[in-house]
């Protein structure tokens, strides 16, 4: 995964001048980014560094992570992009979940929440995917969603219905998130709307 090579590379390569206060070992704070960053949860992270007489919580973590500004680069160009909608549970609220992602790599191109399921969101999906990443030569794979056609027409993007196939990652990348939120009862708990697209 190219895009992901800055976080496989050296610790000193992780830039900390975010930081305002030394209360936990730069070296620490920099391994616990790349753990989170390569897979391992806030949950194990935080683990991670009570290992090392360090008591820090989830949401330092995050903090860290998120300040630290080393999400997968833009400007992919993928030849297939799955895009689908999928309904989650936000505390006593649904949301729409529109994910987009590279078949061939499975890595997720770009998400976002929102709170309804209409054509003007699917089209300003659309439009924030084709600024982040060089899709327009791609095939993008859709299921039957009306507002998904209509903003791949409205974008003059090829599409293809398909509900099988390479269509398969993002519903794989749907399971998964549904798996983590049922983990906490299909809830994130006591989050704003803001904070889980984040």
């Amino acid at each position: 995964m190219p895009e992901n090579d800055r976080l496989s590379g050296c610790l000193d390569k992780i830039n900390l001048e975010f930081v305002e206060r030394e209360a936990t070992p730069r070296l620490l704070m920099k391994l616990s980014i790349q753990l989170h960053l390569a897979g391992l949860s806030l949950s194990n992270t935080v683990s991670f560094l009570e290992v090392f007489g360090v008591d820090r919580v989830r949401s330092t973590v995050h903090n860290w992570v998120h300040k630290a500004d080393l999400q997968p680069e833009s400007d992919r160009s993928p030849n297939h992009v799955a895009v689908d909608e999928t309904v989650i549970q936000l505390n006593d609220e649904q949301y729409w979940l529109y994910a987009a992602v590279d078949p061939d790599s499975n890595d997720l191109l770009h998400t976002r929440l929102e709170p309804t399921r209409t054509n003007v969101i699917a089209d300003q999906f659309f439009a924030e995917l084709r600024d982040k990443h060089d899709v327009d030569d791609a095939i993008f794979l859709v299921d039957g969603a009306v507002p998904l056609h209509r903003a791949c027409e409205k974008h003059d993007l090829n599409f293809k219905y398909e509900r099988h196939g390479n269509r398969n990652s993002i519903e794989r990348v749907f399971r998964e998130v549904k798996r983590r939120t049922t983990s906490f009862s299909n809830c994130f708990s006591n989050a704003e709307a803001e904070t889980a697209n984040e």
